[in-house]
């Protein structure tokens, strides 16, 4: 199992997820909005940009646990559906997952997810 992460820009969110809603055999996404900062932070942006902004960026998290038999079409879809061609589309990130656990029936691993 792999877990996949994904920080994009809020406007791509509806994209990615109907995007998402296409792969066969995948569970689900958790998705959290988020703030942060990277090599294009706004310290180039005028001091009231930086103001207001407080040197962090909206974005949002996505986090998809999945076989590993589904990760590249994962990523590729997130990939595909979150770029706009602009600085800051954001990040994919790929995980090992050791361990899942369905806390309502006690299912383990791949039948937990």
């Amino acid at each position: 199992m792999k877990l996949v992460t994904a920080f994009i820009k809020p406007q791509k969110l509806s994209d990615v997820t109907l995007a998402l809603h296409e792969i066969e055999g995948l569970t689900g996404a958790s998705v959290s909005d988020v703030r942060g900062f990277g090599r294009g932070r706004a310290k180039d942006a005028p001091d009231r940009v930086r103001e207001e902004a407080g040197d962090f960026v909206p974005h949002v998290r996505l986090e998809i646990v999945c076989s590993d038999e589904l990760v590249e079409q994962v990523v590729a879809t997130i990939e595909e559906n979150a770029h706009t061609g602009l600085r800051g589309d954001g990040k994919i990130y790929v995980w090992n997952v050791e361990q899942s656990v369905r806390i309502s029936t006690g299912e383990r691993g791949d039948a937990a997810v």
